[in-house]
């Protein structure tokens, strides 16, 4: 215990390089940006169309799986704003790396949110464009084209969305693994 705390006073926590705080606020706009425009086109997604003299409508809100997706991507989008004020405080200071423990752990948990969000989203989409023949579900994408068109570029920026908060877990946990661990 003694030699633990003898380094952490003979190496204090030192101020983040710029590089890296440039990093984290531009992969943190990014982030908002891809996970705001993929909710934002997903809740505006609607079409109707009319099949066999019956008029239908598409939209997301029919589906839970879009429902959460729409919910997890603005939470997301809403986070990493929040979370850039956060990034400057915890850069600038020479902050302890348990701040940046903290960071890594919600980006970790942002990511899985989306993860989760886009991966029912994209189940669904799928069923929607090729059916289930073992279940009887015939594809609808060739009765709402633009429809699926829209979903499908939604599920695309939520995807970029995922593979940035990837990156900001790997650049959060770079400061977060000077974390002292104790021995008890």
């Amino acid at each position: 215990m003694a030699t633990n705390q003898i380094k952490m006073e003979q190496n204090p926590p030192q101020k983040t390089p710029k590089t890296l705080v440039l990093i984290q606020i531009s992969l943190r706009f990014l982030a908002f940006a891809a996970a705001a425009a993929a909710a934002l086109v997903m809740a505006m997604n609607k079409e109707t169309t009319t099949v066999y003299g019956i008029t239908v409508d598409a939209k997301y809100s029919y589906s839970p799986a879009f429902r959460f997706f729409v919910v997890g991507n603005a939470v997301a989008s809403a986070y990493a704003l929040l979370s850039i004020p956060f990034v400057i405080i915890l850069c600038s200071k020479a902050s302890s790396p348990s701040g940046y423990f903290f960071l890594f752990l919600f980006d970790q948990l942002v990511m899985l949110l989306v993860v989760a969000a886009a991966s029912a989203a994209t189940a669904v989409g799928y069923v929607g464009k090729k059916g289930n023949s073992h279940a009887g579900w015939a594809p609808i994408c060739g009765y709402f084209e633009k429809y699926c068109d829209k979903a499908g570029g939604s599920l695309f920026c939520s995807f970029v969305a995922l593979i940035v908060y990837l990156l900001l877990t790997v650049v959060s946990a770079t400061k977060a693994r000077e974390v002292p661990v104790s021995r008890y």
